[in-house]
């Protein structure tokens, strides 16, 4: 009986079907729009910084007293040094990270300030000296490399293509580090990285552990321990946790790119709230067509509860007659979604061949979009089924 109703109105279903499924598209395209460049924009965010930065707490400069309290002199201070803010014991630290569930992995750092230099040309870097093995799986350098190869000696190095363009140096030519306490030797380029950050690429000279260690003067120490978690939304509840366990500082990624969750969670913020306009509108087109369809079958609602036809039984019809136009709306919208994300991840693509707005087009997305049309369909039947559940025979043939 709905399938009958719905034909008999052919083109007012052909038309409901086709908002739903407008809606739906709309729904389907914005989310995985939206959520492709979230998912695109976290990936870049944590392609050059780990989940979890571990460090010790920083030591501050130290008043010395004055040997003579009657004496005019200029108070001494004891500056911090390098090896101060310096994790010594990192061993333990590092067992106890490893051990705590959620971790994926954690790899020891040596860092800081020194000047590549190579002929005329001097630039300020960074060095980060790890355990090669270890500081892949934080990030993903041996994936990054544009030229060389990712294995280390204690006298190579790898660079930023950035910073290898600016020293003038390919793989095989050496350049100079000078680091801030005057400790300085020579290394070989063995590759250069592109990390796809202007500022890494531009600064970045990575060594093994211990060379970084000698060149940096921190003894044994390393300046943080850089953890990769499972969950990436859940690195702020491990870190607080991590912080306890070593009694050393832990930075998520989450406190360290708080403006960028800002701005991830407006972007939700907006879709959501696109996505309840198209539902408010798509209810209420289905609703107005039942409420249409109501009153045109008047007369034949009246003559089957003449009939004996149960109020339930006429409240079904149109309750079901709201769930087929959810789901043939959810099966029209799901291809135009698809097909219009394809198409415009296809048109938009970066020199690289790289799509300029990535689409994540997910399970979870899909199984929504059909339960929002298909709940959406049957909450908007609802009022006009009670309407016809309720007409009352007589009256209703007589009207006609």
């Amino acid at each position: 009986m709905a399938l009958r109703f719905l034909r008999d109105g052919r083109m007012q279903s052909v038309l409901i079907v086709a908002g739903v499924g407008v809606g739906v598209a709309v729904i389907v395209f914005l989310s995985a729009l939206i959520s492709g460049l979230q998912q695109n924009l976290i990936a870049q965010t944590l392609g050059s910084q780990a989940h979890i930065v571990i460090r010790p707490v920083e030591a501050r400069p130290r008043p010395q007293p004055q040997p003579d309290p009657d004496a005019t002199v200029l108070r001494h201070i004891d500056l911090a040094t390098r090896r101060d803010n310096s994790v010594q014991d990192w061993q333990r630290a590092l067992k106890t990270v490893k051990g705590t569930p959620g971790v994926v992995a954690v790899a020891p750092v040596a860092a800081g300030p020194a000047f590549a230099q190579r002929g005329n040309a001097t630039r300020a870097v960074l060095i980060r000296g790890s355990e090669l093995s270890q500081l892949r799986a934080i990030i993903p350098l041996d994936k990054k490399l544009v030229a060389g190869s990712f294995d280390l000696s204690a006298s190579e190095a790898l660079v930023g293509v950035r910073l290898a363009a600016e020293l003038g140096v390919a793989v095989g030519d050496t350049f100079r580090l000078t680091a801030g306490d005057g400790l300085t030797d020579l290394y070989t380029v063995r590759g250069v990285f592109d990390l796809g950050n202007k500022e890494v690429n531009a600064r970045w000279v990575i060594l093994p552990l211990r060379p970084a260690q000698s060149l940096l003067a921190l003894g044994d120490g390393v300046t943080e321990l850089d953890v990769s978690v499972a969950g990436v939304f859940e690195a702020e509840r491990l870190a607080a946790r991590l912080s306890r366990d070593t009694g050393l500082v832990a930075e998520s990624w989450m406190e360290l790119n708080a403006q960028l969750l800002i701005g991830l969670s407006s972007q939700s913020a907006s879709s959501l709230m696109i996505q309840v306009f198209i539902i408010i509108a798509v209810a209420m087109g289905i609703a107005s067509v039942l409420v249409v369809s109501v009153i045109q079958r008047s007369r034949e609602i009246g003559i089957l509860r003449a009939m004996g036809t149960p109020r339930a039984r006429v409240l079904r019809i149109f309750l079901i007659q709201g769930l087929i136009v959810g789901l043939a709306g959810a099966a029209l919208g799901l291809a135009l979604g698809w097909g219009l994300a394809v198409v415009f991840e296809g048109v938009s693509a970066n020199p690289d061949g790289s799509p300029t707005f990535p689409i994540a087009l997910e399970p979870t997305l899909i199984a929504t979009s059909i339960a929002i049309a298909v709940g959406t369909g049957l909450l908007a039947a609802v009022l006009p089924a009670r309407r016809a559940a309720r007409l009352d025979p007589v009256a209703a043939i007589r009207n006609e």
